[in-house]
């Protein structure tokens, strides 16, 4: 049986041979909690941030024409997100000037109980965002001049193909002038970090004849922009919420996608991200390369504060007094940036002259007692598995941080 939805003046019928503009998007998840992110107010930040991709979205649709907007499941972080996000949601969506379908994906399923089966959604869905369709069921549905197949999942973990009803679809049965574009959500088998297990959970099947019949696969799950075939896409999430996991990975994208039934479709990627997420990789070879890495930080970060995320993947060694200039230079990048992830370390290579300064202190024997101990432990663990020889290190270029901050400020000097 095909559905249709009655549309409002907003989205005129297509005249004949006239592309369907669709925008295609996916795993907004609403309410993501960061809990990584330490600081709650940057917390807060990622989220407001997410949440205002919808309103890019509704940009979109206005600059370039579009005539249906599709989101390929997870929409929320949860099944059971709170009341806020959920009035916030319909009022952003309820802004976008045309008919939006959405499907559940694992984080946001349709299983009793979830979401989508609320009173208080159905309410604010009625009440804020009219133009706003969720598709539980697996039957064709007839908006804007498309016939929408939606897959959704109906529980979190689905060990059945979630496209499997399209086997046995009566395709003869659907109008043979508008185009078709199947609404999906998970993962394909090939795709991704290896090969997948042929009964892994969530997994579509893209086999069959229907894949002929159809004229576009809008994909969510995979949360980084990626063509599978020609005529099926990730969109990846509209805001980016991880670090790139290879040198080709993408995030941040919508995709405009104009389709005619029986061609192939022509697909564009609309950038819609705003925070950026950089892996920067540096090795130390001694203090002088301290300089060169606050260059590439600057040169990546800029004078933006609050609008970056950092994955430094550290290498080297660095002296007592480096690893002071080091310790300085990330608390001024961690407090510019949302997020400082940290992979790998600088080892500590003390110099002659600085061990030296610590253990030759007559008119401080407490501080030269401490360093000598720790540079005979340092010493005598070196071969140490477990890295004890580290961690004597380490407390030698804090008690050297100590040293110096307590001479500066009997000196009368800030640190």
């Amino acid at each position: 049986m095909l559905r249709k939805l009655a549309l409002a003046a907003t989205s005129p019928a297509q005249p004949l041979h006239q592309p369907l503009r669709v925008l295609h998007s996916a795993d907004w998840q609403i309410g993501k909690p960061y809990a990584r992110v330490l600081d709650p107010d940057k917390r807060a930040r990622l989220r407001q941030v997410r949440f205002a991709a919808i309103g890019r979205l509704a940009e979109l649709v206005q600059s370039q024409g579009a005539d249906l907007v599709v989101v390929a499941g997870d929409l929320f972080d949860s099944p059971t997100p709170n009341s806020a996000d959920v009035s916030a949601v319909c009022a952003a969506i309820g802004k976008i000037a045309c008919p939006v379908l959405a499907i559940p994906g694992n984080h946001d399923h349709g299983a009793p109980g979830s979401v989508w089966h609320s009173p208080f959604f159905q309410a604010e869905r009625q009440r804020r965002a009219e133009n706003l369709t969720v598709l539980l069921e697996l039957s064709p549905f007839e908006v804007a001049g498309a016939v929408v197949l939606p897959c959704p999942l109906l529980r979190r973990n689905d060990s059945s193909d979630p496209c499997g009803w399209l086997h046995s679809l009566d395709w003869q049965g659907l109008p043979a002038d508008k185009p078709r574009l199947v609404l999906a959500h998970g993962s394909v088998h090939g795709f991704g970090a290896g090969e997948l297990d042929a009964n892994a959970n969530n997994r579509l099947r893209l086999e069959g004849p229907w894949l002929d019949a159809i004229d576009y696969l809008a994909l969510g799950d995979w949360h980084g922009l990626k063509q599978v075939s020609a005529k099926a896409w990730y969109s990846g999430t509209p805001e980016p919420d991880r670090f790139p996991r290879s040198a080709d990975y993408q995030s941040g994208y919508v995709l405009q996608v104009d389709l005619l039934r029986g061609q192939m479709p022509q697909v564009t990627p609309l950038s819609t991200g705003c925070l950026g997420w950089h892996p920067l990789p540096f090795h130390c070879q001694d203090d002088s390369d301290l300089a060169r890495l606050e260059t590439q930080l600057d040169e990546l970060l800029g004078q933006r504060v609050g609008a970056d995320l950092l994955l430094l993947e550290i290498s080297g060694s660095l002296s007592l007094a480096g690893q002071q200039a080091y310790s300085q230079l990330l608390e001024r990048v961690e407090a510019q940036v949302l997020r400082l992830k940290l992979r790998g370390h600088c080892s500590v290579a003390p110099g002659a002259a600085e061990l030296a300064e610590l253990t030759q202190r007559p008119g401080d024997p407490l501080v030269a007692q401490v360093a000598i101990s720790l540079k005979n432990s340092a010493t005598a663990q070196e071969a140490d598995p477990d890295g004890g020889d580290a961690v004597a290190r380490l407390a030698l270029a804090e008690l050297y941080r100590a040293v110096h901050l307590a001479e500066q400020q009997l000196a009368g000097n800030p640190p």
